[in-house]
């Protein structure tokens, strides 16, 4: 982009013709690209670029679908060898924040920010990182509103607090700052919930002394593994690319014999393979494949991680083929917005409005959701991706009572004023 003198571009869905508009011609193939070779781009409301001023890091946001509010997802920070690959993740994730916000039942809309992590510098160097979250902040102060940005796999607490420095458009702001904090432990219990569910619904008498392999040991797979710990769990094998991630766990557990830590390479899939009751992808996505499927000897699949299946209608029914139940990663992993998501509301001591997503009783929480839509499958015929995504897509049609499609208004606005 920087070598075509472009340091911003935008793409908008036009809802009256039919048809994207791009700010570039130059850009034109990729506007081709999208329609031929991107299964996941969906009518995408708007996506807009950035060539960071100072870093020189590719940074985009991603608005997907507004009906029920302004789009609303996480920041992720992550490695990209090709420009389509970047495309491509941030379409795919912005998709995945509009189902998961609507099945949660939250007035939000659905969109992510991505950031390429660049090859020339140290992505952990304290001052880089508070120069890049900071000109990405002024990016979406840019966008007026239309996007709300949050921490995502990459993207630091601390992060969050700069970032918060330069934008009021975000959430996941620190504690100390009136803000929600870090949603990584809610998350991680929410996921365990619906490995519950799962186990329920097929009759295996939940987590206790089950075997679960897990693809990543970062936050979200942290936590997790502290809540199966407590369910009794038999044995957890936490897997990760990187060994100072393993040491943080290490560091967690202690001497808990039932965690056990193995460094892989990277684009190892071995976790996935591991004689287990559950596998749980909490890593990247894209890890349920063509080439994954038939290794995988668990019964049930449930993780963190977002877009699991490579193609989500193909994949979801090989698992099913195969008998593997396949949990939705948009239903279980919908804590890290929900924690997120209505700061601007205050708090009150064991909230109901997060809590009752994690409680073993209301009809939406996780564990029943997740339960109720595995037995569903089973009598309709349907994946249980299918299944869920057809209570989602019922949910995102309603329009937000006051500002439905708000972001599409302030989106036409900022194309009308260049």
């Amino acid at each position: 982009m920087k070598e075509n003198g472009i340091t911003r571009a935008w793409w908008v869905f036009d809802y009256e013709n039919n048809e994207i508009l791009t700010s570039h011609k130059a850009l034109a193939g990729l506007t081709r690209h999208f329609r031929s070779e991107m299964p996941d781009f969906d009518r995408h409301e708007g996506i807009f670029l950035q060539v960071g001023p100072e870093t020189g890091t590719l940074q985009g946001v991603f608005v997907h679908n507004t009906n029920r509010g302004q789009a609303a997802g996480g920041t992720r920070f992550w490695f990209y060898d090709r420009i389509e690959d970047f495309l491509f993740d941030g379409i795919r994730l912005s998709k995945g924040m509009t189902y998961k916000n609507a099945l949660a039942d939250l007035w939000w809309g659905g969109g992510k920010g991505v950031i390429a992590v660049p090859s020339n510098q140290d992505r952990n160097d304290p001052a880089f990182r508070k120069t890049l979250y900071t000109e990405y902040a002024k990016f979406v102060t840019s966008l007026k509103g239309c996007y709300v940005t949050a921490e995502d796999v990459g993207t630091l607490p601390e992060d969050m607090d700069t970032i918060f420095s330069a934008t009021r458009f975000t959430t996941c702001i620190p504690e100390e700052k009136g803000g929600s904090g870090n949603p990584s432990k809610l998350t991680g219990i929410g996921v365990a919930r619906a490995m519950e569910g799962a186990l329920d619904a097929l009759g295996m008498k939940g987590i206790s002394g089950k075997t679960v392999s897990v693809q990543g040991s970062g936050h979200v797979a942290r936590f997790m593994t502290e809540e199966l710990l407590k369910k009794g769990v038999g044995s957890v094998i936490l897997h990760d690319i990187f060994q100072s991630s393993l040491d943080t766990a290490k560091a967690m557990f202690g001497t808990e014999p039932r965690v056990k830590y193995r460094l892989i390479e990277k684009g190892d899939m071995s976790p996935l393979f591991e004689k287990a009751d559950v596998v749980s992808p909490c890593a990247t996505g894209g890890t349920l494949n063509d080439d994954t499927i038939p290794k995988i000897r668990a019964a049930i699949i449930a993780g963190g991680a977002n877009n699991q299946l490579e193609d989500e209608a193909r994949h979801a029914k090989m698992l099913q083929e195969r008998e593997i139940v396949y949990t939705p990663d948009f239903l279980n992993n919908r804590m890290g917005i929900v924690n997120c998501a209505n700061e601007q509301y205050g708090y009150v001591n064991n909230d109901p409005a997060i809590y009752r997503h994690l409680n073993y009783e209301w009809e939406n929480a996780i564990y029943a959701l997740t339960k109720n839509i595995v037995l569903d499958s089973k009598k309709s015929g349907m994946t249980t991706y299918e299944q869920a995504l057809h209570m989602t897509q019922k949910k995102m049609r309603e329009p937000h009572p006051i500002w439905g499609n708000r972001s599409r208004e302030i989106i036409r606005s900022l194309i009308l004023n260049q």
